[in-house]
């Protein structure tokens, strides 16, 4: 499923409802951890990739990965499809993909993230924090009936994996 949410703590609470002990979590737009403490907790016994580009992320993920063994942190572009690529091959087996990269802002770069990454990760939940596309989902309506019950749009998904890709997923 995907869930789509502003409020943070309800962000926050869908990563109670949703992450299992040992799930596998990418999280874009980690910031300084708030979240990722979160995550670490819940899936004890997997691995959370967290991942962002401001430099403010880049020592407080690494107290944070000192304290919490199952944290792997990377500063990088979450835009770019060559880092996505290059994880995709190490990292496979990815459960839930938390996406919040800034709330409120540019839900068409938050979109086209997720997009991405989670037809690529093919994860089992994907939990979004994005003001802009809870607004266009809840205001909007539509005659046609395409729906997914996994975490990724699974009626597309499959055209945008480069062909290098196509044989790791699932």
């Amino acid at each position: 499923m995907i869930h789509i949410s502003y409020n943070r703590d309800v962000y926050q609470e869908d990563m109670i409802k949703h992450v299992k002990l040992l799930d596998n979590v990418v999280e874009l737009g980690c910031h300084i951890g708030t979240s990722t403490k979160i995550l670490s907790r819940l899936c004890q016994d997997g691995t959370v990739y967290a991942f962002d580009n401001s430099p403010e992320s880049v020592e407080a993920m690494h107290n944070l990965g000192i304290e919490y063994r199952n944290i792997e942190f990377k500063q990088l572009d979450v835009r770019d499809k060559k880092s996505l690529y290059e994880f995709s091959k190490r990292c496979d087996d990815i459960d839930v993909l938390c996406i919040d990269l800034g709330g409120g802002y540019h839900p068409d770069t938050v979109f086209k993230v997720f997009f991405l990454w989670s037809s690529i990760l093919q994860p089992r939940v994907t939990l979004i924090r994005n003001r802009g596309l809870m607004d266009f989902v809840n205001t909007s309506i539509s005659s046609e009936n395409i729906q997914s019950n996994k975490g990724y749009l699974t009626s597309s998904a499959k055209e945008i994996i480069p062909s290098e890709l196509k044989k790791r997923t699932k």
